[in-house]
């Protein structure tokens, strides 16, 4: 039988981002002899509004293993006395047929010394099926996904494959020396914590992994945001340190890079949980940050309440109040004007100068924008005042479509009423898919990681690629874009604004000043600018892409300071 249970795992897989696509559920094979038992988990398996499952449940043990020779199974849930098994053998045969597949014991109270030998002989937790609840189970199985992640490879990420790849082919286009290539591969710090932290009715106590990542000291304090999702693992934020490093230098910005994140489904949280996560995490990082050590800053599921808590928790620790430890802060507590939208900002700032590159007339250009979070929003408001007819935009929840042209301002204001896209009235919901291959002049992907594949380049039609996104387009994407002739504006220049407002907040900071926003603005576009046209003038010298051109201008940059400072000792 076959059972759809739950709204969401914060676990489970994401497969290429989230706007508009579904993501795949937890695949769960229940083996379980009692059929009472079998419907019960089934039934307490949707009361976890965390979970997002299906469940298939047999009887016998060798119709469990046909099932795991076929492959797609995430978790086992196996009863030890079956019909044609009993005890650790019905362990042994299982683990034989699929032995990287995590398995939880199910038990009997008069079992439960047989469960706790068969966890010493590989399975990963065991439940008392008498004393089974809802949030038990629930929790049981997040868990278990969890610590098989944590096992199985934390850097086998396709985010880190994708920047190493990224890397090495500028680092081939570059002669970079070998020994700095190696250095580089590889972030130099990496610290991974697990935590608990109290849910509001306080029976429950959630445990979940965290992360920092420092990618290269050598130049300066590092910079980074810190996101919650459930996709988040150590691949991914390494990942994303790396790209920081090389957005930093390109912008020559007196940072290395830096990321952070919990893996955690931010909207499952009340704000009290949410608040009481971010203090335990400062305090599992708080030997890494520090105004002349690591800076961090609001990122995918995070914000400028987020950072309000971290800063607080941080003073706290120290015993004054120290406002640059982040930046994205409230401006009442020492916050750049401006930095909310920076990166929105700065993007169309690079539209504008890429569109006169190309001799497109925005004020006639249509554009989609994929992500309506705080960059594609800030992005399509920000197009729209330049007279850019936004045709399309999708979110999380669903894709629109309008061919004479949506209203940015209606769209905001169905969103925050609503908190998403899906439902608003004046457009036709069309899929993720169908989003990315409209024909439009402007396509900007605001969203997650591995939306244009080399399945989907073919099929973009757009004269404009913007990436607001990090690593929105796979590298075997980038050379059929490239030979299409679709200009693309690469994410580590592309989405730099965010970092860029950010130092200056942390200039502000530290200087105990304050600038106006005509005078952010004016120096956000100054240095983007500046970024643009050295990444132009070397794609057009050495006939490179955008991407490979603005990867050798941040890696160029790094690799001298590597040389000028040396090898200790």
């Amino acid at each position: 039988m076959l059972c759809r249970c739950g709204l969401r795992l914060g676990y489970a897989l994401v497969h290429s981002g989230a706007q508009g696509m579904s993501d795949f559920p937890i695949r769960l094979l229940l083996i379980e002899d009692n059929p009472l038992h079998s419907r019960l988990i089934q039934q307490l398996l949707k009361t976890d509004t965390q979970l997002r499952c299906e469940v298939e449940a047999v009887e016998r043990l060798d119709e469990g293993l046909v099932r795991l020779t076929r492959g797609k199974v995430d978790l086992v849930l196996l009863d030890l006395v079956l019909p044609d098994s009993e005890e650790l053998e019905t362990l042994w045969r299982v683990r034989l047929v699929a032995p990287q597949v995590p398995v939880v014991i199910l038990t009997s109270l008069d079992d439960v010394k047989l469960a706790a030998r068969a966890v010493e002989s590989g399975a990963y937790d065991y439940l008392v099926k008498s004393h089974l609840k809802g949030a038990s189970l629930g929790r049981a199985v997040r868990y278990t996904l969890a610590r098989a992640r944590a096992r199985g490879g934390e850097w086998d990420s396709p985010m880190f494959r994708l920047a190493q790849q990224q890397f090495l082919k500028a680092s081939q286009y570059m002669g970079l020396d070998d020994n700095v290539r190696q250095r580089l591969l590889f972030p130099q710090r990496a610290h991974m914590v697990s935590f608990p932290f109290f849910r509001d009715d306080h029976s429950q106590v959630e445990t979940v992994f965290g992360y920092r990542v420092q990618h290269v000291l050598t130049m300066g304090p590092t910079k980074g945001g810190i996101r919650y999702h459930e996709g988040v693992d150590l691949g991914e934020v390494a990942a994303l340190a790396m790209w920081m490093t090389w957005k930093c230098a390109l912008m020559k910005l007196p940072f290395g890079g830096a990321k952070g994140g919990v893996r955690v489904d931010p909207t499952a949280l009340s704000r009290t949980e949410l608040q009481r996560l971010t203090r335990r995490y400062t305090t599992e990082i708080i030997e890494m940050i520090g105004p002349d050590r690591d800076i961090p800053a609001p990122d995918l599921g995070t914000d400028e309440q987020v950072m309000a808590w971290l800063m607080d928790t941080y003073s706290q620790q120290i015993g004054h109040a120290v406002p640059t430890v982040v930046t994205g802060k409230p401006v009442v507590l020492g916050g750049s004007l401006g930095r909310k939208e920076a990166t929105g900002r700065g993007l169309v700032f690079l539209i504008e100068a890429s569109a006169q590159h190309l001799g497109l007339e925005l004020s006639k250009a249509t554009a989609v924008v994929q992500g309506f979070g705080n960059v594609g929003s800030h992005t399509a408001r920000f197009l729209a005042e330049l007279g850019v007819k936004i045709i399309g935009v999708g979110d999380v929840s669903t894709s629109l479509y309008r061919r004479e042209g949506l209203s940015v301002k209606d769209l905001q204001a169905y969103v925050d009423e609503h908190r998403v896209l899906d439902g608003y009235p004046d457009a036709e919901p069309i899929s993720n898919a169908d989003l990315l291959e409209l024909d439009c002049d402007v396509l900007v992907l605001a969203a997650l990681q591995n939306q244009v594949t080399v399945e989907n380049a073919a099929q973009i039609s757009c004269r404009l690629l913007a990436e607001g996104a990090n690593g929105p387009t796979m590298l075997e994407a980038d050379d059929i874009l490239h030979d299409r002739g679709i200009f693309v504006l690469p994410d580590i220049l592309g989405n730099a604004g965010g970092v860029t407002v950010s130092y200056f907040e942390w200039v502000q900071g530290m200087q105990n000043l304050t600038w106006t926003l005509d005078e952010i603005n004016g120096r956000l576009k100054s240095i983007l600018l500046d970024a643009f046209r050295r990444t132009l003038h070397r794609a057009q010298k050495d006939r490179l892409d955008m991407r490979t051109a603005a990867l050798i201008e941040g890696v160029s940059r790094v690799t001298e300071a590597k040389l000028w400072r040396g090898v200790f000792p």
